[in-house]
């Protein structure tokens, strides 16, 4: 296995384990920037219901992807891979470690493991197939990709729209199935990875839970999603949190109701993120209280890194 000198602190976990106060603590003592992982505070105006870095968070540390892009914007996991590696580029003159924090599956994955290079989809196809979707819900878009790609269809998540269009959007622009240009090589980066998984007992996971939904509704979330209400066709705000207010605004259900459904829906994403992150045999578990623990495992990393760096380097000298 090949090692560099720079690396790459990964601090990942479900939602609501505790990731932000223990990356503020690690980036304090690197001395680290943070890039967030989170598909959803990377965009404005979503503060409370994404539960983002504070203010003072962000002027104590320097945070990327927090709040910069418009909720108009089209943004993805291969966007962000990209965007990430640029960003790494330019922070490693100056950085040994930089961490990157979140609970988003797909956006971690396409920085640790890298995405399959893809063509852009014509926007006039992606807004057809998005109105179709409006009008016709998604069951004629799934039998399209069932038919054009059987096989990723057995496969995809037949419940989430954006990756069913997005499926079949690059089906219709190649004229190739989708799951034929996906070769799910983990590509090469010139640094380490690191990876620090949070977890805790699922009782403890879900009164805390519980406990931050109403912190939210308490800190002006209904106002908030209130304020977005009128653009909720939008991608980005379709997510945890704001689909359940915006029922409750259109008068599907009470306002006790849509917060139990938040709650609800919410316990339901930390499992599928626990059972996906478990895949990952690179990850080493921790509870956010070890925190001593973990900065010793990361220290232990780091100089590890450095000593066969070291070493590698003064072979090839020799050799040379």
């Amino acid at each position: 296995m090949t090692t560099f000198s720079k690396n790459l602190i990964v601090l990942l976990g479900p939602t609501g384990v505790g990731k932000t106060e223990l990356s503020l603590e690690i980036a304090r003592k690197l001395g680290s920037p943070i890039l967030s992982a989170d598909s959803r505070q990377i965009y404005k105006g979503l503060t409370i219901g994404t539960a983002a870095p504070t203010a003072r968070q962000l002027k104590e540390i320097k945070h990327y992807f927090v709040g910069n892009l418009e909720l108009t914007d089209y943004y993805s996991a291969s966007a962000f891979e990209k965007e990430v590696n640029n960003l790494l580029a330019t922070l490693f003159e100056d950085n040994d470690t930089v961490l990157i924090v979140g609970g988003s599956m797909m956006y971690l994955d396409a920085v640790c493991k890298g995405i399959d290079e893809l063509p852009d989809v014509d926007i006039e196809l992606r807004n057809n197939l998005q109105k179709q979707f409006e009008e016709e819900g998604l069951d004629p878009i799934r039998d399209q990709l069932k038919l054009l790609d059987p096989d990723f269809y057995r496969i995809v998540d037949l419940k989430n729209p954006k990756r069913v269009i997005h499926a079949l959007e690059i089906c219709l622009m190649t004229g190739q199935p989708y799951s034929s240009l996906r070769t799910n090589i983990k590509k090469e980066h010139p640094f380490n990875i690191i990876k620090i998984g949070l977890q805790r007992e699922r009782d403890e996971l879900y009164a805390r839970i519980n406990e931050r939904v109403d912190k939210m509704m308490a800190n002006g979330f209904l106002e908030e999603a209130r304020s977005v209400y009128p653009m909720r066709e939008l991608n980005s705000l379709n997510t945890l949190g704001y689909k359940e207010l915006f029922s409750y605004f259109d008068g599907e259900c009470d306002l006790p109701a849509a917060i139990e459904k938040i709650k609800q829906n919410t316990r339901i994403y930390s499992r599928k993120q626990m059972t996906w992150f478990k895949k990952d045999p690179e990850i080493t578990w921790f509870h956010p209280k070890q925190k001593a623990m973990v900065l010793r495992h990361i220290e232990h990393r780091i100089q590890e890194s450095l000593l066969t760096s070291e070493n590698h380097q003064t072979i090839t000298v020799t050799a040379t």
